[in-house]
């Protein structure tokens, strides 16, 4: 997960709307179906969708009440905390 990419990401669900971005995560494993897809490519999708998901929780958090920044700070130390584990 890149921070720049889900912060941008957040954005574009502020600007715009959510269902945009699950409807791409939809697209995007449905792609992953493709049986000969190289052991790279699924791995950039994997990587599109899991940036995907994380805007969308960072997203959630802004709408319990967290400020962008505190959003984001809250979700990157849950993803290192669950990598450290």
């Amino acid at each position: 997960m890149k921070l720049p990419i889900i912060k941008h990401l957040s954005q574009f669900i502020e600007d715009n709307d959510q269902d945009y971005i699950v409807e791409t995560i939809e697209v995007l494993e449905n792609l992953t179906e493709i049986p000969t897809l190289k052991e790279d490519e699924l791995e950039v999708i994997g990587e599109l969708i899991s940036n995907m998901y994380g805007a969308l929780e960072v997203h959630k958090m802004m709408k319990e009440g967290k400020d962008k920044k505190t959003a984001l700070n809250d979700f990157m130390k849950r993803v290192l905390g669950s990598i450290d584990k």
